[in-house]
């Protein structure tokens, strides 16, 4: 068994931003040279979360309206972004996903995004791990 990491580096716009990291995380598969194994894809960040969904505009906009509905900006204890700090405690930092054959098993439908939930824009990193043969 092998360990390959490595990390992507991005801006984005601010809250509820979200990032298609689908792509790169593909070409970070195929440098690795793994075929079979797991990818870890982990957001070192507060304020920051990883999903699998499909990568549709409208279903986006639909996501940015749920949080905004379930965890509004608001009058809460912490200062200025608890709200950002609260949406990303009920979603997950990171995802790991079955490496077959040296592609990811994601679903028709599934693509791998990051969710920026802070109020500004910032400069992230995603850590990726992979683990396998």
């Amino acid at each position: 068994m092998r360990v390959y990491n490595t990390s992507l580096t991005f801006s984005t716009k601010g809250e509820i931003d979200f990032i298609d990291l689908t792509e790169k995380i593909e070409e970070a598969i195929s440098k690795s040279g793994m075929k079979n194994g797991l990818v870890h894809v982990f957001a070192p960040h507060a304020t920051g979360i990883i999903t699998l969904t499909e990568n549709d505009w409208s279903l986006l906009q639909d996501a940015k309206e749920t949080l905004d509905k379930l965890l509004p900006r608001g009058r809460y204890k912490h200062p200025s972004n608890a709200h950002s700090h609260l949406r990303s405690m009920f979603l997950s930092p990171c995802k790991t996903i079955p490496l077959i054959d040296g592609n990811l098993a994601l679903g028709t439908w599934q693509n791998i995004l990051f969710i920026e939930t802070d109020v500004s824009p910032r400069q992230r990193t995603v850590v990726i791990q992979i683990i396998g043969e």
